[in-house]
Order: C-alpha cells, then structure tokens, then sequence
C-alpha cells in the first residue's frame, strides 16, 4: 500500500485520468461553485472507503449501485484465491469451464427455468446491445424480418454505447451522439407513479400507462420487435417507481401482439427491489411473469468484476440453431464468461442462499424507512418514496448546483450519496447495520439543510 496523501493521488489523476459521466474541467477548478471534489480512495472494509488520508465515507449508493455485500468480503475473496489457482480466463469460443457453467445453471433456476440459456459478456450497456440484436436477430431468423424496431420507456436508461443508447431516453447522454443512434420510439405516458393525477394511486397511473402501450402496439406491433424496460424502477430517470401492474399488463400484450419483453435488470436485480428479481413483483394467476429476454450486471459479481449476462428463453434460442453459420448469433467479448468474474458471481449466489439475504433485506429496508421518515415534513422534499433496498426524494429547488453541494456536504460527514439532478437516493450495500443506516439518514439531513441554505443565499 502507497503511504502517498491524498494530494499526490489527487494531482497524479487530474493528470492522467478521464474519469465518467464527470466535467473534469469540475475537479480542476476548485474555488468554482460547481466544483466536485476527487476523492482517492486507498482501501475498503464493509460499507466503508477509506481515503489515503485516513478519513473514511460510507458507500450509501453501493458504488455505483454495484456493491451488494461489502468491500473486500472475506468470502468473495476466499472465492477468488481459490480461483485464481485454477483457472483465471479462457475464451469461450469452442471453450467452457466449471465456473460459467455452474452459474448459467443456478441463474437458470432462479427463473425457473423460463429462461434457460445465459450470453456472457462484460457490461450492462453490452447486454442491452446483445437482447436487441438477439431480439432483431431472432425475428428474422424466424422469417419476419419486418420486426426490427425497439421501444421503450420514457426516461428510460440501458447504457450509453451507440446501441444501447438507441433506447435511452435521458437528454444528457443522448443528445450529443444522435446522430450515430438509430431511433426507436419512447412510449407515453410513463408508468412512474410520481405522475399521478389527483386521485390516482400507483396502479392507476400503471394501468393509464398500460394503456398508452396498448394503443402503441395496435398501430405499431406488426413491425416491433421488442419492448424494453427497467422493471419497477427507472434508475437514471431520478428513480423513477411504478407499480408492478404495469409489468403484468405489458406481459400480456407483449404476447398478444407478438413482441419481445426483455427486463432490464442490471440495476434493480440481485435483491435490490425485495425480491432477487424485480419483474417477479408482477404476478398472473400466482405466478411471477417472466421476460423473453433478460440482462444482467452490476450486483450479479457483487461489485467486483466486470460481468453482465443475457438470459433468454428456449424459444428464442433454439431459433439460431442452423447448420448456416450466419443464422447463428455472432456476437462476442474478448473476456465473455471469464472464470474470475464467474466465481465472483457464484460467491454472491451463495451468500444469498446461506444467509435469507431477501428475508433480512425487508428488515433493513424497514429501517431505512424509519430513517427517512422525518424527511417527509421538510418543505422542499416532494415524493419521499422506497422500493426495497432503494429509497429516494426530490427537492424543489431551481439551483443548478444542488446536487453538487450536496453532494460536498456528505462527503465533509463521512458518507458518499451521490444525487441524480434533484433527485437524492440511498442504495447502500446489504450488510449495512442499524448504526451505519441511522447515520446516512443523519448525513442526507444534514446536507439537504446545508444544500439549501446555500441555495436561498443565492
């Protein structure tokens, strides 16, 4: 371990590193009012960073929405040793191996084995590119090559590479690359239940929605190949919630009219909404729906390899099956299914099964609630709302910098909550305690007064 400071770190990575999502013009310039500070961080432990300095920040939004079990868990990382005396990648062209075999087939069992067949690959953005093109793929290999659009929700957000942009809906991302996206249609109105109209309840705003998707489809289904959503809650949209009547229902006429559904999970999977799945919320006649298609990422390796995976039912794979080689689904990544990120994710799996991770999660949220609950009569909070393990609000506030601010404040009291726009949200790892949830809702009050202060001094 470097006994470097902060400082070095800090000037070393101004220099060399084009970070994400991020302005670094931001980082550069720290007496600006929109200045975001870079934090280096030496190590982890729990729900904890550590910077090189010493000072330490609560992870409250899991990395990146990523880190489900903690840094550096002992048993993911006795997982990885192990593996990494075995095997650490082959390709998986005419290849496979112990660790992408067994995890296909327990991620086969947790649907049931509606979707029995698992497509590897490194990313989320990646597995939304490879449910399209299996999707597009599949229609004309079936001989209705007039199937070849996509829709998807408004505000809607599957990742910002050139393909998986073409069915994402948030302006900030998309707007500067449009002219390489190709189009698919934004169905309206949305499902997100902070749209209701005096009233309503959630699953009238679901059912209104639903019914927008139905007039689509009547005009359009004949030449739709798929629908693609983030069930129950629309990550990047500010956490946009929906009822998970709108699932059920568009479930039914996706099969009425012939059209894929593919679930993106990537975010609001692995446990994240109250159940390992999210669309297993939407139930027909008792039974959990299931997508055609469904992508995986983030929390599948616990937050520490990259992994996505597309699972997609016996339907749609037997279609490529062809002595043609150009009817097969040509598609690959160089480190597809690669051992270490497997066994990672297996570790994740069994931490699940031996600990009623779903079953201590309800209490956790619980808690969270409680926490948050006094947010509910400050006058500028709008929308105070939670979906298991995700918990959000809106500030009404029309200053540009709020999210930054607050986000500084939180980091000045020891927690990383990183805000979407106006949005504020916690999403922190599932081993977080009582003590360390009671004080991210100590922290989200004190920097939301502290945002807001700055924002009436002008």
């Amino acid at each position: 371990m470097s006994d470097s400071s902060n400082n070095d770190w800090l000037a070393r990575s101004q220099a060399a590193v084009w970070h994400p999502c991020t302005q670094m013009r931001h980082h550069a310039d720290a007496g600006a009012p929109g200045h975001l500070p870079l934090v280096p961080i030496a190590r982890g432990e729990g729900a904890w960073l550590y910077d090189f300095d010493g000072r330490r920040y609560l992870d409250g939004i899991s990395s990146w929405w990523t880190n489900l079990f903690g840094h550096a868990n002992p048993r993911i990382n006795a997982a990885l040793r192990e593996q990494l005396d075995t095997l650490e990648h082959v390709m998986l062209a005419g290849f496979t191996h112990q660790p992408v075999v067994e995890l296909s087939e327990r991620l086969s069992a947790l649907t049931a084995g509606s979707l029995g067949h698992a497509f590897y690959a490194s990313d989320g953005a990646s597995a939304t590119e490879i449910a399209l093109k299996m999707s597009f793929h599949y229609w004309r290999n079936v001989g209705r090559p007039e199937k070849a659009e996509f829709l998807c929700l408004a505000g809607s957000y599957h990742g910002e590479t050139v393909g998986a942009l073409a069915v994402t809906d948030v302006a900030i991302f998309k707007d500067a690359y449009a002219p390489l996206v190709r189009h698919a249609a934004h169905v309206l109105p949305s499902p997100d239940f902070r749209l209701a109209e005096p009233g309503e309840t959630p699953a009238d705003v679901a059912r209104r929605a639903a019914a927008g998707l139905e007039n689509w489809l009547e005009r359009n289904g004949e030449r739709t190949a798929a629908l693609i959503v983030e069930p129950l809650v629309q990550g990047a949209a500010g956490m946009a919630m929906y009822d998970p009547e709108y699932l059920r229902l568009a479930r039914q006429l996706c099969d009425r009219y012939e059209v894929h559904l593919i679930c993106d999970e990537i975010a609001v999977g692995c446990g994240r909404t109250g159940t390992f799945f999210a669309h297993e919320q939407a139930e027909i006649d008792g039974t959990p729906i299931r997508p055609d298609l469904m992508c995986l990422s983030k929390g599948i390796s616990g937050g520490y390899l990259p992994l996505s995976i597309v699972l997609c039912s016996d339907t749609i794979y037997e279609a490529f099956l062809d002595d043609s080689v150009a009817r097969a689904f040509l598609h690959s990544h160089s480190y597809t299914g690669n051992p270490l990120a497997c066994r990672a994710a297996l570790a994740t799996l069994d931490i699940f099964a031996t600990d009623d991770v779903l079953a201590v999660n309800r209490q956790k949220a619980a808690k969270i609630a409680t926490a948050l609950a006094p947010l509910a009569g400050h006058p500028q909070v709008r929308h105070l709302r939670q979906r298991g393990m995700i918990a959000a609000f809106d500030v009404d506030t029309a200053d540009p910098y709020f999210s930054r601010k607050f986000y500084r404040a939180a980091l000045e009291r020891a927690a990383l909550i990183r805000p979407i726009g106006n949005t504020v949200y916690l999403m922190p790892p599932y081993i977080v305690s009582d003590e360390e949830i009671s004080h991210l809702g100590e922290v989200i009050r004190s920097a939301l007064e502290v945002a807001c202060a700055s924002d009436e001094q002008g």
